[in-house]
């Protein structure tokens, strides 16, 4: 671990996030609040953003010069770095569990509880379309390198790619064996990640996925939890690479 546990929430850390320029954390909870930390100093930056209800997403925008958050109250809200309210959005019919941005700021994607994908205009709030097909929360989505493409994973056991230029699904559902909690994409934009309740890690194939081939799957990498995640700290890990020795025992 590297340096002492942020504290400052009085309820469960749901959702973090660094900024693209790599100068800060976002941590979005329980208790209603939106904190900005600096990681090299692990003390609050700025004030403390008050939102209305349970905050279950934040996301920096790609000029880390705003952060929007979405939680229980359907509501997705757009802050400035100060904790100014730049814009309220009536998000979807459910909670609002995952957020990403255009690649220009200009723009939000949404995830909902309703299975409902969503982009909106930042300038005035307006809904510019809705993909369905989920049937259960979207928890995770990101959106290919090339803009291109958005990718959504659910608690319906799928894995889903949209065309944005169509807003129509590419292809059938991925299907995994469980609920999924989480998407990333490769910084090559090459390799998709999921993970869920199955405590695996999968890794896909995005060109092969885009070609139909669902069958792609490059790897699964069972995990676990030591213990419960309920101090209501974050914590810093110093990370290294190891590689092991390879050869044959006798």
């Amino acid at each position: 671990m590297v340096g002492d546990a942020l504290e400052g929430h009085k309820d469960s850390v749901e959702s973090l996030d660094w900024s693209p320029n790599g100068l800060e954390i976002a941590s979005g909870s329980k208790d209603g609040t939106v904190r900005r930390w600096g990681p090299d100093t692990g003390r609050q930056i700025g004030p403390t953003i008050e939102t209305d209800g349970w905050v279950d997403t934040i996301k920096y925008s790609p000029q880390s010069d705003k952060i929007a958050s979405g939680g229980e109250d359907s509501m997705i809200r757009v802050w400035s770095k100060d904790g100014k309210l730049l814009i309220e959005i009536k998000g979807d019919d459910g909670s609002v569990g995952s957020l990403c941005w255009s690649k220009d700021g200009a723009h939000i994607f949404s995830g909902s509880s309703d299975g409902t994908i969503r982009k909106w205009q930042l300038i005035d709030g307006k809904e510019l379309f809705v993909l369905r097909g989920h049937t259960s929360n979207v928890t995770s989505i990101c959106v290919s390198l090339d803009e291109c493409h958005l990718i959504s994973a659910s608690m319906d056991y799928s894995l889903r790619i949209w065309d944005l230029k169509t807003n129509q699904q590419v292809g059938d559902p991925l299907l995994h064996d469980d609920q999924l909690f989480t998407v990333v994409l490769s910084s090559d934009g090459r390799y998709i990640a999921t993970a869920g309740i199955d405590k695996k890690i999968y890794m896909w194939s995005l060109e092969a996925a885009l070609k139909h081939a669902g069958d792609q799957v490059r790897a699964h990498i069972a995990i676990s939890l030591a213990r419960p995640l309920i101090s209501n700290r974050l914590v810093l890990w110093q990370c290294t690479a190891r590689r092991e020795a390879q050869g044959n025992s006798s």
